[in-house]
């Protein structure tokens, strides 16, 4: 396979992905008290958001490329 057409793969499933999960969720592990021997720590959620217009572009991108690609590979065969 043709780079041109590894990138569109990766940018096809990418943009898929974001517009399905439209956000990165994470945990952090926070401490709350720490006196001595005893500890305790508390646990946060963190989301960072995918906008779906990323996920859109990402999908265009990917289609663009897989085209550009397949095209070159057709012309040089």
């Amino acid at each position: 396979m043709k780079t041109a057409t590894l990138a569109g793969l990766a940018l096809l499933v990418l943009g898929v992905l974001s517009l399905a999960y439209q956000g990165i969720t994470y945990t952090t592990h926070k401490k709350v008290v720490d006196i001595g021997p005893i500890q305790a720590t508390k646990e946060e959620k963190q989301t960072i958001p995918l906008p779906p217009l990323l996920g859109g572009i990402a999908l265009v991108g990917g289609v663009v490329l897989l085209m550009a690609g397949t095209k070159r590979n057709a012309l040089s065969s």
